[in-house]
């Protein structure tokens, strides 16, 4: 089973598979956000400037879209939030993070995208990095290990003299 990129679980014929072959338009903002991260993935530099705001298209470097797609090893989309952005909507926002892998280093693209809806047609207008907000959370003695590791912390990064 040919599962998309985009992270559905639904098979690529079924999902982003008509929107990057032109069969279909996005229905919702987040829709296009997931055909957008599959363009990229098969660095169809095309689609990527077709579902680029008629306003933006000029900014977009259709030579630069393929080879970014070609060189990066795309390993995941997470959709964090999604604000609007349905089929009765105008306009909407999708947060997101892309991860891939350059030249040997994982890297993660994460990203506010601005929709607009005009006809039946969504556009991806602009993204921005979100705001940050930090929470300052002491870590204790029996608690997971931030890092990831799996481990109590007290016996990973909370090791005395780490």
């Amino acid at each position: 089973m040919d599962l998309c990129p985009c992270g559905s679980q639904k098979t690529f014929a079924t999902c982003c598979g008509p929107q990057l072959a032109g069969n279909e338009t996005a229905k919702t903002a987040e829709a296009l956000m997931r055909a957008r991260y599959t363009g990229y993935t098969r660095a169809d530099a095309e689609f990527i400037v077709a579902t680029t705001h008629p306003d933006k298209r000029a900014e977009v470097d259709p030579e630069s879209v393929r080879e970014w797609g070609e060189l990066a090893e795309w390993l995941s989309l997470q959709i964090q939030k999604v604000e609007a952005g349905t089929e009765t909507d105008t306009e909407g926002f999708v947060t997101f993070v892309a991860r891939f892998r350059e030249n040997g280093e994982e890297h993660e693209h994460h990203e506010r995208s601005l929709f607009r809806k005009e006809g039946d047609t969504w556009y991806f207008v602009e993204g921005h990095k979100p705001a940050v907000v930090r929470k300052v959370v002491k870590t204790r003695r029996n608690d997971p290990c931030p890092c990831g590791s799996g481990q109590k912390y007290k016996k990973c990064c909370g090791k005395a003299g780490s």
